[in-house]
């Protein structure tokens, strides 16, 4: 050994390094691994809802509209005009289908305003549908990177869809604030009847997998939580 050597790595120390090693390079695959399937499902989901959405309304008024024209080549107008304006019906379901599924894949106000914005947007149009009051305290989000904000607006939006189809509620909160660690501490409660659905629950662990954190739902007779714990370091992201 010459001078400009340090002392040699034990054998016990680099056997630690290399094993420690391959566990985070098994962990980076897992997790895009994860990535990958949920963004798999997302397609799936995607291509059901216009298939079995969008595309059969547009079929359907299609064939409406042949059963305009016949009826025009026949001089029946009443009847031209009664299918007319069914079709005109749900033309209209159709694009405002398509409006909704086109919000729900990147929210111009998210993209452009923020994730404070988003939710308020989300919770107040959903709010005057259902009737639901809302209360938000979510401005510590802010600090993370557009990719998490989107992730965690999409897990804001599922439970509430969620508490709407087992309700809907009369109340819905959202609270992000700062935990321990660099850590930041999402609470989402709704006073819905039941509890949440296995699946639903299911979609929603699988998303904050690919977050890095970490998901606790629970229903206490009264309400049901949702308490998410996700990295800052998602910030970078």
């Amino acid at each position: 050994m010459t001078e400009d050597e340090g002392p040699p790595t034990p054998p016990a120390q680099g056997e630690r390094r290399q094993g420690e090693r391959r566990r985070e390079e098994r962990e980076r695959v897992r997790l895009f691994e994860q990535l990958i399937a949920a963004e798999q499902d997302e397609r799936r989901r995607l291509a059901l809802f216009l298939h079995d959405g969008a595309v059969q309304s547009l079929s359907g008024i299609a064939l409406m509209l042949d059963a305009v024209r016949h009826a025009i080549d026949e001089t029946r107008l009443d009847d031209a005009r009664r299918i007319l304006t069914d079709a005109l019906e749900r033309h209209r379901a159709a694009i405002r289908a398509l409006r909704d599924l086109s919000f729900n894949l990147e929210p111009v106000v998210l993209r452009d305003h923020g994730f404070s914005m988003a939710v308020q947007a989300l919770t107040q149009n959903r709010g005057l549908e259902h009737g639901i009051q809302s209360e938000l305290d979510v401005a510590a989000a802010e600090v993370l990177g557009e990719r998490a904000q989107a992730a965690l607006y999409e897990i804001v939006r599922e439970a509430l869809e969620g508490a709407i189809r087992r309700g809907p509620p009369q109340t819905f909160s959202v609270r992000v604030e700062p935990g321990d660690a660099q850590m930041l501490e999402l609470t989402i409660r709704d006073d819905a009847p039941g509890e949440r659905r296995r699946r639903s629950i299911e979609a929603l662990e699988e998303r904050v997998r690919t977050l890095g954190g970490t998901i606790a739902v629970g229903h206490d007779g009264e309400a049901s939580t949702i308490r998410l714990i996700l990295p800052i370091y998602a910030a970078s992201e």
